[in-house]
C-alpha cells in the first residue's frame, strides 16, 4: 500500500515539473516574441523619425521594451520557482 502512495506521490511530482517546465518554456517564447516586436516598433520609428532626436528616441523605445520583456520573464519565472 505504502509503495503505490510513493508511486503516485513520484507521478504526481513528475507531472508538475513538467507542466512548470511547459510554463517557464512558453515564458521564455513570449520573451523572444517581445524581444522580436521591440526591434520591430524600434525599427519603424527610426524609419519614420524625422530628425536625429526622433531616431534617439526610437533606440530608447526599443532598449525600454527589451528590458520589460526581460523583467516580466524573469518576474513569472521566479513567482513559478517558488510555487513550486
Amino acid at each position: 500500500m505504502d509503495d503505490r502512495t510513493d508511486r503516485k506521490q513520484a507521478e504526481i511530482s513528475g507531472m508538475s515539473r513538467m507542466k512548470t517546465e511547459c510554463i517557464a518554456f512558453t515564458v521564455s517564447l513570449q520573451e523572444g516574441f517581445r524581444y522580436v516586436k521591440a526591434f520591430f516598433v524600434g525599427q519603424a520609428k527610426k524609419l519614420t523619425a524625422r530628425n536625429e532626436k526622433e531616431a534617439a528616441e526610437a533606440d530608447l523605445v526599443t532598449a525600454k521594451m527589451q528590458v520589460e520583456a526581460t523583467d516580466a520573464a524573469e518576474d513569472t519565472k521566479n513567482r513559478l520557482n517558488k510555487s513550486v
